[in-house]
């Protein structure tokens, strides 16, 4: 439910989980919950109306104990209530501190599927450990790999694949090893982070291969890194080579991808890659040293 009103257009956020009811909840509880657990068979579908009952008027997600309301019985969640400074967004009276015993006496009787049942989660999880499962849960989307952009995309691998090849124009390529080359006229250039993806097909799994160069202290830094397009516990079965040189020289890396859980920045900013310093990547690049021209090779491997 929309406010409509700028008083309101600054607290709209998700509410903090918060644990299953406390134990003066439990006490109201135990006098009733025969009753209310009769009522409300398992793998039953909530009705929209007591899907309203349990939305907070303010930021719009499931509230969870303790839930507040006014003298008028208008309700808001926990995380909501300092936000709009102790006064109800319905009505406007005070909140004071009451809690409405009976609303959460109602979510902690219900059953409720996943949130990702479209993306093939099946479960039924009791009001208070939905929101656990939910951030867990093996069939919540993904978020696009894509970095050079603030791209706002979201779902599963097969998805994304199409996405980053169609709407991102990143290049494919089958097979398990690699071979790039990064060419830079000006490597002291890198207000605009230049950085490169290849996304990897191998395995019956696709693989994004990260290239950039960042600003670390007051020298040009170059690191490249892979990510795997699922979830960590997947992504531990696989391990990567990198390898660059020039002049007789060379360095190498070997890892574990990272899942793409993990965001792009996450995996940079931790060094978690091959690591080539402006001087010797100009060294490896020969020539003049004015110009930067590097290869870097690779291989993917199943454990």
């Amino acid at each position: 439910m929309a406010t409509g009103s700028p008083f309101f257009d600054d607290v709209r956020s998700k509410p903090e989980v918060i644990d299953p009811p406390s134990d003066e909840m439990t006490d109201v509880a135990e006098n009733v919950v025969d009753t209310a657990q009769s009522a409300v068979k398992p793998n039953l579908t909530v009705s929209s109306s007591v899907h309203e009952l349990l939305e907070c008027p303010v930021c719009l997600a499931a509230m969870y104990p303790p839930i507040h309301q006014c003298l008028n019985g208008h309700t808001i969640c926990s995380s909501c209530k300092p936000r709009v400074h102790n006064r109800c967004p319905t009505c406007r009276h005070e909140l004071g501190n009451i809690r409405c015993l009976a609303l959460e006496k109602v979510a902690a009787s219900l059953e409720l599927p996943c949130k990702y049942q479209s993306f093939g989660c099946v479960g039924i999880y009791p009001y208070y450990s939905k929101l656990k499962h939910e951030s867990q849960c093996a069939f919540r989307p993904y978020n696009c790999p894509y970095a050079g952009s603030e791209c706002t995309a979201v779902g599963d691998i097969p998805y994304l694949v199409s996405h980053l090849k169609e709407d991102h124009k990143v290049d494919m390529h089958e097979g398990s090893t690699f071979n790039h080359r990064y060419v830079k006229s000006n490597p002291h250039e890198v207000e605009n982070a230049t950085w490169m993806l290849t996304v990897f097909s191998c395995f019956g799994q696709y693989f994004c291969l990260h290239f950039e160069a960042f600003q670390l202290g007051m020298a040009p830094v170059y690191i490249a890194f892979l990510r795997f397009m699922g979830d960590d516990n997947e992504a531990k079965n696989y391990s990567y080579s990198l390898e660059v040189g020039g002049n007789g020289r060379k360095m190498t890396w070997h890892g574990v991808p990272r899942s793409i859980r993990d965001s792009h920045r996450k995996v940079r900013d931790s060094f978690d890659g091959l690591i080539i310093q402006r001087n010797m990547a100009l060294f490896f690049s020969g020539g003049d040293r004015k110009e930067l021209k590097l290869r870097v090779t690779g291989r993917i491997w199943k454990e």
